[in-house]
């Protein structure tokens, strides 16, 4: 057993979190720090054994180098699933752990919320509604309908097992493609070129690392089927800008449901904003009531599993990205 270890708190809030910390493990030393800026000083005073932290403000000034420098824990506890933001580590000198599945139910939720939005034409009813207009209409069944889901991870299988519910073909691509539940065709990354002209819907849910950013680009927009409705929940980057505002606004995406930016937040002056065809929210798929504590959870798991010299959940593997 590993005895009083050091801990940090990082996040905009910290004192709920302490005092979790504080009831499962007595004999900690603990202290919090709620800002960037503050980082530096607080590792070089302090030495934590262990960080849990929170991107709590956008990737900008994030700190990264203070982390992962001399003053830097053993082990970094990421409280959200994806962890381009930390860069390359060294993992012989410093764990990462991530809380990839906590919000994985939620965000697939997300999705399908965002596809029944254009398949039972929301826009439309709201605009009859609005000039008091009785208008014959109708609706596009999910049923039959082939999703591509792009990155089969916790959040790509939540996703799947949803659709799946509604009666639609599933496919799908990992990097170490295997037969799943509820995924009709597994496929290699390399392959997505050629499955790209089969979906209807497409949902992305990959992480961000160098084999990842701009997977999405005009090639890719070009092999698709005209009129496909897309939900991006990966990370700004995956798919890029430029290639999806010529997408949207040419009718190749009928539309697109969006949660993440490159630039974050997104700027009043972008074009995305002015687009009809895209639902805009401001990354927050995986922020619901009670998501904190489901994150935290995981770490005070793993905490124990530290203690106690077990193997932890969720190593990120740097060269991975996950």
């Amino acid at each position: 057993m590993i005895e009083a270890p050091r801990i940090l708190i990082h996040n905009d809030d910290t004192a709920t979190l302490m005092r979790r910390l504080k009831a499962a493990c007595p004999d900690a030393r603990v202290e919090g720090c709620e800002t960037y800026a503050d980082m530096p000083d607080r590792l070089a005073s302090f030495r934590p054994d262990i960080v849990y932290s929170v991107r709590f403000a956008g990737t900008t000034g994030y700190p990264r180098a203070a982390l992962f420098g001399e003053n830097g824990p053993h082990w970094i506890a990421n409280g959200g699933a994806g962890t381009d933001h930390f860069g390359q580590w060294d993992p012989a000198r410093v764990t990462v752990t991530n809380a990839a599945g906590v919000a994985a139910d939620m965000m697939a939720e997300y999705v399908m919320g965002g596809f029944l939005h254009f398949t039972l034409d929301v826009p439309g009813l709201n605009a009859d509604k609005r000039a008091r207009q009785w208008a014959a209409r109708t609706v596009r069944p999910l049923k039959g309908q082939t999703l591509l889901i792009i990155g089969l991870g916790h959040t790509g299988q939540a996703i799947a097992a949803r659709a799946k519910a509604f009666g639609m073909r599933v496919v799908g691509t990992r990097a170490r493609p295997e037969q799943m539940e509820n995924v009709d065709e597994v496929h290699t990354a390399e392959a997505l070129p050629t499955v790209l002209p089969e979906a209807d819907f497409i949902a992305v849910s990959t992480p961000l690392i160098a084999q990842t950013r701009g997977m999405l680009g005009l090639d890719a927009f070009a092999a698709m089927k005209r009129g496909v409705v897309l939900a991006d929940v990966s990370r700004g980057g995956v798919i890029d800008p430029a290639a999806l505002l010529a997408a949207m606004q040419d009718g190749t995406v009928a539309g697109a449901v969006l949660d993440v930016f490159e630039t974050e937040p997104l700027p009043s002056e972008s074009p995305f904003w002015t687009l009809e065809n895209a639902i805009i929210s401001p990354h927050c798929s995986s922020v619901f009531d009670g998501w904190a504590d489901a994150s935290f959870d995981l770490f005070l798991t793993n905490l124990a599993r530290w203690r106690t010299g077990q193997e932890l959940f969720n190593v990120v593997d740097p060269a991975r990205g996950y």
